[in-house]
């Protein structure tokens, strides 16, 4: 059987395709240009696009299970809707969709509210489906790095609610899991949605911690402009998307990401081993 990954050459759809790789999965990943994708041997790459639902057609024939990643767009929720029809058209059976916590409380933030809405749309189609709900990737924080050590701060606006912030490789590797196990059972599994968090919950103090123990000297926390944080996005980003993340920011402030209780028990046991720490993290890239 055939695990289709949407996403394939970005930070989470790497560590997904290295997971099923390593537990001898049949995958195949879904790329606008081939030539330009640097994906591992044995992995069969197809040509197309989530807007275009002939290529999808093409690049889901033959396939059991689909990893469904739609990067933060414009048009992310029309991608998502397309490839959902399509893979019911063709017989698709497993979905794991990658959402995002609280979709359902930031509500007025465009990419949530959007990822929501695949949610329903998910649910309301019948598959056999698992639905994760990752925080605040770690990663991100990899094009902050040369703020924190250049300037001495730690500029995002986290608040002091605090992000359960988590590992893209702990993400790729859950999602792994959770493919192979849909894609390997004789009858359909009934809807499920994990919610993917860190071992810590971190404040922007917490943070600037972090970052202090990690380099071996002070680091300031920049605090919560939101609106200096747009205006500074807007330098590398559209202007509609830095906004949103913006509206993003001001409920980091107002609700945080927090887990649940057992939420991070739940995932030490499905990886067997601890989650990743954010320390680990920031001292790996300062490196």
């Amino acid at each position: 059987m055939t695990i289709l990954v949407t996403g394939a050459t970005g930070k989470v759809g790497t560590q997904v395709i290295e997971q099923l790789l390593k537990r001898g999965a049949n995958v195949r990943a879904l790329v606008r240009n081939p030539a330009s994708a640097s994906l591992p041997d044995g992995v069969s790459v197809v040509q197309g696009d989530l807007l275009d639902p002939d290529s999808l057609r093409t690049a889901m024939a033959g396939v059991s299970t689909l990893f469904l990643l739609n990067a933060v767009a414009a048009d992310e929720v029309t991608q998502a809707l397309i490839a959902l029809n399509v893979a019911k058209e063709v017989g698709v059976r497993h979905v794991v969709y990658l959402s995002v916590i609280h979709s359902d409380v930031y509500v007025n933030v465009p990419h949530f509210a959007g990822k929501l809405v695949v949610e329903r749309m998910i649910e309301q189609m019948g598959f056999s489906a698992t639905i994760l709900r990752p925080a605040y990737f770690m990663d991100n924080d990899v094009t902050i790095k040369d703020v924190v050590t250049g300037y001495g701060v730690y500029p995002m606006p986290v608040g002091a609610k605090g992000l359960a912030m988590i590992d893209v490789r702990d993400i790729g590797e859950i999602a792994a899991l959770e493919l192979l196990r849909r894609d390997q059972s004789p009858e359909p599994l009934p809807l499920e949605h994990i919610t993917l968090v860190g071992p810590q919950t971190l404040t922007g103090a917490d943070l600037a911690a972090a970052w202090s123990a990690v380099l071996g000297r002070q680091i300031a926390y920049g605090g919560d402009d939101t609106s200096a944080f747009e205006q500074n996005l807007r330098n590398f980003m559209p202007h509609w998307m830095a906004y949103d993340m913006r509206l993003m920011s001001e409920r980091f402030l107002t609700d945080g990401m927090l887990p649940q209780a057992g939420d991070v028990e739940r995932l030490t046991r499905l990886l067997g081993r601890p989650l990743r720490r954010y320390r680990d993290f920031a001292a790996a890239i300062a490196s």
